[in-house]
């Protein structure tokens, strides 16, 4: 199976990006007198468009506010703090740069919408390397539905046997398998088995480049 395009995840792929998300949640959700851990970020909504992980967190503690204001209170933080101190992923420059060099053309799927996806990429600079960016906020159905995949695959003009997603959540990654596409999860926690769906488990992008010298 020949790679021919690559679709990226974006948080917890690109950027280093999920802690922030857990300090946005539990910084807001202290406003309303609900207290959350990191953990409890990881376990109930990390991979989760910022609509629906509002709805979890008001459904959970019973919060008298309206979703979208909730949603738009997290984002306006989240990407407060990405602007200030958000990192790359160790290792995406390499890999982005090898795929540039072999012609290899790339995508953005994410469960983020594009006031995330444009803070991030003004902070680390990413627009030249992905010129088709596709949000699941802008779908009707999101992830672990792998509506925003299909929508990257089509606009990259592909087929789902010629590419490779790589993702970092247990959400993106049972939807990247819903689209048929070969995945790589990159994340510290690789051996969770909650992963084992996954083509490839690693650690880090470079793990990812080093498999594709190989193949490409």
């Amino acid at each position: 199976m020949t790679i021919k395009y690559v679709i990226f995840d974006m948080d917890g792929v690109l950027v280093d990006s999920e802690p922030l998300w857990a300090e946005s949640q539990i910084e807001t959700l202290a406003q309303y007198g609900a207290v959350i851990t990191e953990p409890d970020c990881e376990k109930y909504t990390r991979g989760l468009r910022v609509d629906e992980l509002a709805v979890v967190w008001i459904k959970k503690f019973h919060l008298n506010i309206e979703p979208t204001l909730l949603r738009d209170e997290i984002v306006d933080l989240v990407c407060r703090k990405i602007a200030e101190k958000a990192v790359p992923m160790d290792g995406i420059y390499p890999l982005l740069d090898f795929l540039k060099t072999k012609k290899i053309p790339t995508a953005l799927a994410t469960s983020s919408n594009r006031k995330v996806i444009k803070t991030v990429f003004d902070k680390l600079k990413l627009w030249d390397y992905f010129p088709i960016q596709c949000s699941a906020a802008e779908e009707e159905l999101a992830k672990p539905h792998p509506a925003v995949y299909l929508s990257a695959i089509k606009a990259l003009g592909a087929t789902p046997a010629d590419c490779l997603i790589i993702e970092d959540s247990v959400t993106g990654l049972i939807a990247a398998k819903a689209a048929n596409v070969r995945t790589f999860i990159v994340n510290p926690k690789f051996a969770d088995e909650r992963f084992a769906i996954a083509d490839e488990r690693l650690p880090s992008l470079h793990e990812v480049l080093n498999i594709l010298r190989q193949e490409l």
